[in-house]
């Protein structure tokens, strides 16, 4: 079977993360992925950020579970990177365009040999005056809404297949 084929069909949402580090040059190469994603009209107004520091993915975690009301203990799954994908706020495909970054991502890290799972909890908050200043340290312009996260890291476990919901094949 193709490879690309076998990682598609095999990538599942990994919750569960070893304390491993993951490298600069493979968290560089994910980023190259989501930059190879398909954008609106090739206008490619993202920005994808990796934070790579436990700490502060930990601290945003703190902010976000804040203003969510999670409470503390909130942490993402406690990745060892978090590639925050964001958009210009008025960009008409914003959410589509990230949405295929994100996927490359996803299918990136798992080709890799690592765990990833979507992260949605920024989308509702990432304008709130604590998250927002994180967000700001982190190099994301106001101008910029965040439209999902992949928290990635090696898996401390594999996860399992589950059964799909969604509807059927139709081929006509």
């Amino acid at each position: 079977m193709n490879e690309m084929i076998r990682t598609i069909l095999e990538r599942r949402s990994c919750r569960s993360f070893t304390k491993e580090p993951v490298s600069r040059e493979t968290v560089d190469t994910i980023l190259d992925c989501a930059l190879c994603a398909p954008s609106g009209k090739g206008l490619e107004t993202w920005q994808f950020t990796a934070v790579m520091d436990r700490e502060k993915i930990q601290r945003l975690c703190k902010a976000v579970g804040k203003a969510l009301g999670r409470g503390p203990e909130y942490n993402m799954y406690d990745p060892a990177v978090l590639i925050i994908t964001s958009n210009e706020k008025d960009s008409k495909y914003r959410e589509v365009d990230n949405a295929c970054a994100m996927e490359n991502i996803y299918l990136a890290s798992s080709a890799l040999g690592l765990g990833c799972v979507w992260i949605n909890q920024l989308l509702t908050c990432f304008d709130e005056p604590k998250v927002r200043e994180i967000l700001r340290e982190f190099g994301l312009p106001d101008s910029q809404g965040v439209y999902g996260c992949a928290a990635i890291g090696y898996p401390a476990e594999t996860p399992k297949e589950k059964a799909r919901k969604g509807k059927k094949r139709v081929v006509e």
